[in-house]
């Protein structure tokens, strides 16, 4: 049996107020970045937020991967703030009606909990699914290995062992869909040993520096992305 997997500490929690400094930095990045990325062929991308988090957060990335060559699609389900599964239907559909109307498997890509959610699309509908990369999304731990499991407790209503017991029912089919994870171990909000993924068949991990808020605007990461969606 694994050990449980300790939050992040005090200090790292206080240190994600750099997220600002990561935004600025990435504004007067970007028009480089765009310049240096590697470009796409018009692959839809269907991209998920986080915990408490709606589109808006994801709308910076979703630009820089329409202005690469992607076509890059908001999730419009409002804020990711309810019970787990419950959006997993209405994200299936969207997901087929862009595989429909695209007539190619759709690329995964999901920050913090919204990664946790295209892991759990990508398990069901292989099919469907490209590729899954995740931005600072736990694989295991539970709800324990972040600094917000109470917020998450409490706007869910399930318990820790409620929704450990869910997650470890379905992670007895594997996820067959090339993973890509990508973690940081500076990360304030996920335990980064809870965003390694040592049971699916085909997984790679990418560490990066940055805070857990601020992935979605981290240069580091917009770098790894261009990469990582033509492979």
């Amino acid at each position: 049996m694994h050990e449980p997997i300790q939050p992040p500490g005090f200090i790292l929690q206080m240190l994600e107020g750099r997220a600002a400094a990561e935004f600025a930095q990435l504004l007067l990045q970007l028009p480089l970045l765009r310049l240096r990325a590697r470009r796409g062929k018009g692959q839809p991308i269907l991209v998920l937020p986080g915990f408490m988090a709606d589109d808006a957060s994801t709308f910076i990335l979703r630009q820089f991967l329409n202005n690469i060559g992607y076509k890059a699609y908001p999730w419009e389900l409002g804020t990711n703030r309810r019970r787990l599964l419950d959006f997993l239907p209405a994200i299936q559909a969207r997901l087929e009606a862009l595989h429909t109307s695209h007539g190619q498997p759709v690329i995964l890509l999901g920050w913090s909990r919204g990664g946790i959610l295209a892991r759990e699309l990508a398990r069901d509908n292989p099919q469907l699914v490209r590729q899954v990369i995740t931005i600072g999304s736990p694989v295991k731990g539970g709800v324990t290995a972040s600094s917000i499991g109470s917020l998450v407790r409490r706007e869910t209503g399930l318990t820790s062992e409620a929704m450990q017991n869910t997650l470890r029912e379905r992670q007895r089919r594997l996820i067959t869909v090339p993973i890509k994870s990508i973690y940081s171990k500076l990360d304030g909000v996920v335990a980064w040993r809870a965003c390694i993924d040592d049971v699916s068949p085909n997984v790679a991990h990418f560490e990066i520096r940055g805070t857990h808020i601020g992935m979605g605007t981290n240069i580091r990461v917009y770098q790894l992305l261009s990469k990582l969606l033509a492979t």
